[in-house]
């Protein structure tokens, strides 16, 4: 399957070199507004074709009417012009932005649910790390409350995620509840400006009510391996905390009735594809991404074949 990339910057060329290595799918294009971008430069060095006129650019590149799906990997702004022309031309896209025009996808909780939507938001970095957390707890027991806090190298925060911080925060606190299967969710986002950078980390909190301890501990281990067949460098720090609390405390759902705080620690290690390993952030929504592609890839050739 023939994909396109928009966004020359870190996460559309290590997204690119993840492709590149891809036996699904074959990158066709790469389009940015920067002409002496490194990521276009990487991209003519490897044949892929290019061109720094953005999205009408790429729409007006010989062959793009081969294209299946385009990958997004610009900003939540841009991303509302380029689905519009994207749409216009019937292509399928993939946003890697928070503009979430499209249903929200995290892979091993809810992409077969939405192979035939024409657009795929891959929410954000910490929703990718954290909302399939969320969605192993949720399974074994309710969710009053759910809280992220994604720490993340401040050298890993390029001007695209610093310019969405807000969308950040409201996108995958949304993602957490439609997602994740919690009752209400709150994201919080830490750019942590340590020398050496620090490599991602995230925690993740679930108010539940008493529940089977084992049965949670094996769903989110189980949920840490599905994630890992993909992104190799996530990984539990600890293991999975209870902690009671006792009836007449305030809690963060409002209520004062008690409950169990689960608490799971978690690391993303990067694969060094492009970007260095610290940058778990966007090395796990390159990966979702491409997960995602390779999944309609594989579906379009069971069609094809049927």
């Amino acid at each position: 399957m023939k994909i396109a990339i928009i966004g020359s910057g870190n996460i559309g060329t290590d997204l690119m070199f993840k492709a590149l290595l891809s036996k699904k799918v074959e990158v066709f294009a790469m389009a940015g507004i920067d002409p002496d971008s490194d990521g276009l430069a990487r991209a003519r060095r490897r044949g892929v074709a290019t061109t720094h006129e953005g999205v009408e650019g790429l729409v007006a590149l010989p062959g793009f009417a081969e294209v299946d799906v385009v990958l997004d990997a610009t900003s939540a702004g841009a991303h509302r012009h380029n689905d519009k022309v994207l749409r216009a031309h019937g292509k399928r896209v993939i946003d890697l932005t928070p503009a979430a025009l499209g249903p929200y996808v995290v892979p091993p909780v809810n992409l077969e649910a939405h192979l035939t939507e024409s657009n795929l938001n891959m929410v954000t970095c910490g929703g990718q790390a954290t909302i399939p957390i969320v969605a192993a707890v949720a399974s074994q027991v309710p969710v009053r409350y759910a809280e992220i806090v994604a720490s993340i190298a401040s050298r890993s925060a390029g001007p695209g995620t610093r310019a969405n911080i807000d969308e950040f925060t409201e996108t995958t606190s949304r993602a957490i509840e439609q997602v994740g299967g919690a009752a209400k969710g709150k994201a919080i986002i830490v750019l942590n400006p340590a020398e050496p950078p620090l490599i991602m980390r995230d925690t993740v909190y679930c108010l539940v009510d008493e529940c089977d301890e084992p049965a949670v501990v094996a769903a989110v281990r189980a949920m840490v391996e599905r994630v890992r067949d993909y992104v190799p460098g996530y990984r539990l720090k600890q293991d999975v905390q209870f902690e009671k609390v006792p009836a007449g405390e305030p809690l963060p759902d409002g209520t004062r009735d008690g409950g169990v705080k689960v608490t799971v620690f978690l690391e993303v290690e990067g694969a060094a594809h492009y970007l260095p390993a610290y940058a778990g952030n966007l090395d796990i929504m390159t990966s979702a991404a491409l997960r995602t592609a390779e999944r309609l890839a594989e579906m379009d050739r069971t069609e094809v074949t049927a």
